[in-house]
């Protein structure tokens, strides 16, 4: 099974949703993340970096990223991402559509793509529907599992850019688990923990 740090912003959502005792149970560190430059990742296996995150951080801390990657890491980053810090990184912002379930004939716009990956055996699209803030138009190694009907990625897995794994998704089911609404994102969640601590990666 593997050991999981998760970058904890400070702030009450994060605060709600990495307390949560169904998720802490998978968590074996969290790290503030004005701790991060200083803190040693040596023996984790997973390294959860949320959404609502300081972009400076993310920005210097960089290298750290890379470094734990390339010693056969899993990183996961979440949300909205104008900051250039992932592999390959093409981000694009889009307007955000909260209420179009509210819509005539509703479409969330999502799709499925490689459906025989084992995500799909924790999360279903419909755990992964909500809102997304933007796609990723990521590498043609990459494996998108959630995309946009135009073919946007919003969660894809990069195995090929360094020795280690990049699960990058555009959604951000921490802040809204822990912002108290949003339901879907707690199913995510129920997902997204055992998948990572006994999935099957590279």
């Amino acid at each position: 099974m593997r050991k999981i740090a998760v970058i904890y912003g400070g702030h009450a959502p994060h605060y709600r949703t990495f307390h949560e005792p169904k998720y802490a149970q998978f968590i074996d560190s969290l790290i503030y993340q004005l701790e991060l430059k200083d803190f040693d990742l040596t023996g984790f296996d997973v390294l959860i970096v949320p959404s609502q995150l300081n972009g400076q951080i993310l920005l210097d801390n960089k290298e750290k990223f890379y470094e734990f990657a390339d010693q056969g890491g899993i990183i996961v980053a979440m949300g909205p991402q104008p900051w250039e810090w992932l592999p390959n990184q093409k981000w694009e912002e889009r307007e955000t559509n909260f209420w179009w379930w509210l819509e005539e004939n509703a479409n969330s716009g999502l799709v499925t793509k490689n459906d025989d990956h084992e995500f799909f055996k924790y999360i279903t699209l419909e755990d992964s529907t909500w809102h997304q803030h933007g796609v990723f138009w990521p590498p043609e190694h990459a494996t998108t599992l959630i995309a946009t009907d135009d073919g946007g990625s919003v969660l894809y897995i990069d195995e090929q850019s360094t020795k280690g794994t990049w699960i990058i998704t555009t959604l951000d089911p921490d802040y809204h688990y822990g912002s108290y609404f949003m339901p879907a994102t707690e199913r995510f969640l129920d997902g997204l923990f055992p998948w990572l601590y006994r999935g099957e990666f590279k």
